[in-house]
């Protein structure tokens, strides 16, 4: 009974902290919209990854998840690692931080070298990356950036093959949903 008591005591908490991440992104990514035909709202991306590490990965870590709604803030947004860390704590801003490109960086240069950094990301960053290659595969598939063609769009799944493939072994039912995610996308070319 006491083991129940403590769990539910500390769910408010949890629940708290993910929604704190949720309303910050949403401001960060207030005027932001995904790429495809639609433009759909940021935010809804960032929603998704969480999510799927949620239900499918079946992680209800909080740092994790509250990560997951994060992880594009410090590359889509003017927010600093600073203001990240005093606000959500080294433990989520870490997680941040390993999925976060330098924009600096060209293009080919922050492909190239997420496929690098891949295996040496930590458990937890890992299953936001799977998360966030299953979504843009899945966007790219269904709602595909203004101007880019099937080549275009299988150039992306390869690369995001090669990300994930990197990863090593991630989330069994994660890795199973991007495979499944990816041969659907494949089939709509």
């Amino acid at each position: 009974m006491e083991y129940e008591h403590r769990q539910r005591a500390g769910r408010p908490e949890y629940m708290a902290l993910v929604l704190r991440a949720a309303e910050f992104a949403a401001l960060k990514h207030q005027d932001q919209r995904r790429k495809g035909e639609s433009e759909r709202p940021y935010i809804g991306h960032c929603i998704e990854v969480a999510r799927m590490i949620a239900e499918i990965g079946k992680s209800d870590d909080p740092t994790i998840l509250s990560a997951a709604i994060l992880h594009d803030t410090l590359e889509d947004t003017e927010t600093t690692r600073e203001e990240l860390a005093q606000i959500f704590g080294e433990r989520i801003t870490d997680f941040v931080v390993q999925v976060t490109d330098d924009k600096s960086l060209k293009k080919g240069e922050r492909k190239k070298l997420q496929v690098e950094h891949a295996p040496h990301l930590s458990p937890g960053a890992k299953l936001i990356k799977i998360a966030d290659k299953i979504s843009n595969v899945r966007e790219i598939a269904s709602d595909p950036p203004k101007g880019w063609d099937n080549k275009r769009r299988e150039k992306y799944f390869k690369w995001a093959k090669e990300v994930v493939d990197a990863l090593g072994t991630v989330n069994a039912d994660l890795q199973k949903e991007f495979e499944q995610t990816l041969e659907k996308s494949r089939a709509t070319l």
